[in-house]
Formats: C-alpha cells, structure tokens, sequence
C-alpha cells in the first residue's frame, strides 16, 4: 500500500457541509464563504471553520480580494477525485419538480472543472473519436491525441493546443452521470473554452451547468446527425 495518509483527505471530503462546497467548487470558480455557506446550508461561522479544514488540508486555496476571500480548488486533482467520488455514490431521491430539472440539464451538459461534462461532452468525445482525433478514452488514464487536422477537431480548437508541461493534452474523466469516460486534459478545456466563447453554450448563474444557445442546440443537433443519432457512428462536423 502506498505511504499516504488516504483517510486525511476523505475525512474532509466525508463530511456533508464540506462536501457540498467542494461539489459547488467543481465548475472551477472561486466563491466567497457566504455563497458557499448559502449552498452548504450552514452558518458563516461554521463554514468559515470548515473552508478553513479545507485549506489546510490542501484541498482549496484561498485568495484575498478587497474585504473578501474567495475560494477554489486547490487544482484539477481535487476535481477529479471529487467527480469520482461523485461517480460512485448514491443518488438522493428526486423530492421536488425543480430538483428533477436542475439534474436532468446537468445530466445534458455542466463544466467538470475546467472541462465539459455530460451527454453533450460524451456525444463530443464519440464523435472525436469517430473522426479520428482522439483514440478511445479510459476513465482515469492520459489519453491519445491523433490527429488535430480534422473538421471538428479543428473546429473545436484541437489544433491550437499549447503543452502546458506536464499537464496531460487528452486524459479520460469518468463522468458521474453518465458512466464513461468525457474528454479532459488541455484538450478538454479547450474545448469548453471554445464552445463557451463561440456563444455555442451559455454559463448558468449559480451553479455549473451549461446551456446550449439557439446556435449552439442547432450546432449539436447537426452533430448528432451527422454521426448517424448515436454516439458510436461517424461524426461530422456542423456549420458555425
């Protein structure tokens, strides 16, 4: 067994409240303690006490802004075990009309750090794949980066992709609703960078789902049928 202390981060991790401020953490913003006190549903008090656990433990980082310190996860290692963990646990039962549709459109699409996540993030990385941008992605493991010279890779951006050391380009992240591995790595965030910045999906205030635009439920709709209405046929690549 490896000479780590496993138990120290999953003792943070294990404890509702701090949870529930990681999980709001995962869209890669950085939040005040208020705002994450507000979706723990604790007290400043006591969100200050466990943003505080958080840090020493590594698993945030906090940054003064005038009055105010704002908090992030500590980097996309944090992200990723949270999404694990995400992706084994039990779902809580649906107990409202709003709770069903806010998980049914973060089930459609959401950023997962710095990346998407999501069925649009899988119908992108199955038509990536399809084109013969990407070999087939495995949950937890860099990924193989063929070609950057296609349609849709180019389209999405694959082509302008700058090694940032030792930060893999394509790497598998298993995604929690959907049980398969999406595209993260630099490829991955630069593939929400464009979609977001082309106005192909829209932020959502509050939390870390994404809506597609009128352009952008047109762009992925040509997508799905260019690659045959299944995430396995051959992709296409959409108009703009």
């Amino acid at each position: 067994m490896p000479d780590v202390d496993l138990a120290a981060p999953a003792k943070l991790i294990g404890e509702p409240a701090r949870a529930a401020m990681l999980a709001a953490l995962l869209d890669g913003r950085s939040l005040p303690a208020s705002d994450l006190a507000a979706l723990a549903g604790v007290s400043a008090p006591t969100a200050s006490a466990h943003l505080a656990q958080l840090v020493d433990g590594g698993l945030v980082t906090a940054v003064r802004s005038g009055r105010h310190r704002y908090f992030a996860l500590a980097g996309p290692e944090v992200a990723r075990a949270v999404e694990a963990l995400l992706a084994i646990a039990p779902t809580r039962p649906v107990v409202s009309y709003a709770r069903s549709r806010e998980a049914k459109r973060l089930a459609e699409a959401r950023s997962c750090y710095d990346h998407l996540a999501g069925r649009l993030a899988l119908d992108l990385a199955d038509a990536l794949v399809a084109e013969g941008a990407l070999a087939p992605l495995r949950a937890g493991e860099p990924g193989v980066l063929l070609a950057t010279s296609g349609p849709l890779a180019t389209r999405l951006g694959l082509d302008r992709l700058v090694d940032a050391g030792r930060r893999p380009a394509v790497r598998g992240c298993l995604d929690w609703t959907e049980r398969r591995p999406h595209v993260a790595g630099l490829a991955g965030a630069r593939i929400l960078e464009t979609l977001v910045g082309d106005g192909l999906l829209a932020r959502a205030r509050g939390d870390r789902g994404l809506t597609p635009t009128e352009a952008g439920a047109a762009w992925f709709a040509e997508l799905a049928g260019a690659s045959g209405g299944t995430r396995t046929g051959r992709a296409g690549t959409p108009a703009a």
